[in-house]
């Protein structure tokens, strides 16, 4: 890390960090809503801003890979849905989590179409103030998160180089100890957290 996102970032804590989640799982009492809910709790409790959009109750078309938004409108995807309120946060942010049940392997399709979408203003240096990144991921199995671990480091900390900040990965239930966990790591977010497995369905 250069010395001047480390200064960057050190003041984004202080002040408080604007956390964009964006919410994968299309039930809104499951397990994966649970952890999110819990995590916003203790980033808010650690004067940190935290907004959720749950993408599945949205209208969120997939990516039609036309290159319009590179080549034509500088950024403007040709599509008008619901992703245009996640473009508007997203240029905010200073942090973006990714939270998703795990079904096949990565993230829901809900939310793998909202990632896809972000291509037409996620490039290096077009999101100035995105500094951070994080994951929670809930599955019935402690062996499935290859696929979405590997999407999060290559687009967003490799191509982005975003800090990878946060990580949580629950198999099977979550737990109030979990929950407390979670609650506690979102709290002292500027404090290194190191990545945590926990075997523990309604994901």
């Amino acid at each position: 890390m250069t010395s001047e996102k480390a200064i960057l970032i050190k003041n984004l804590e202080m002040h408080g960090l604007k956390i964009l989640v964006l919410n994968g799982s299309p039930r809104p009492n499951g397990n994966t809503k649970k952890m999110v809910n819990a995590f916003a709790e203790g980033a808010r409790t650690g004067g940190h801003q935290v907004d959720i959009v749950d993408v599945c109750r949205k209208r969120i078309a997939g990516c039609l890979g036309c290159d319009h938004c590179q080549k034509v409108s500088e950024g403007v995807c040709v599509q008008r849905d619901d992703m245009q309120e996640i473009y508007d946060l997203l240029k905010e942010a200073n942090m973006l989590v990714l939270a998703s049940p795990v079904y096949y392997h990565s993230f829901s399709g809900q939310l793998k179409c909202a990632i896809d979408r972000t291509y037409a203003i996620a490039h290096p240096g077009k999101l100035p103030n995105l500094k951070k990144a994080g994951m929670i991921l809930s599955s019935g199995d402690d062996d499935v998160y290859e696929g979405a671990i590997y999407e999060l480091n290559r687009n967003f900390k490799e191509f982005l180089k975003l800090d990878i900040d946060f990580m949580k990965l629950v198999a099977k239930d979550v737990t109030e100890e979990t929950l407390a966990e979670i609650k506690e790591e979102a709290f002292r977010l500027k404090e290194p957290v190191e990545k945590k497995e926990e075997s523990g369905n309604d994901n």
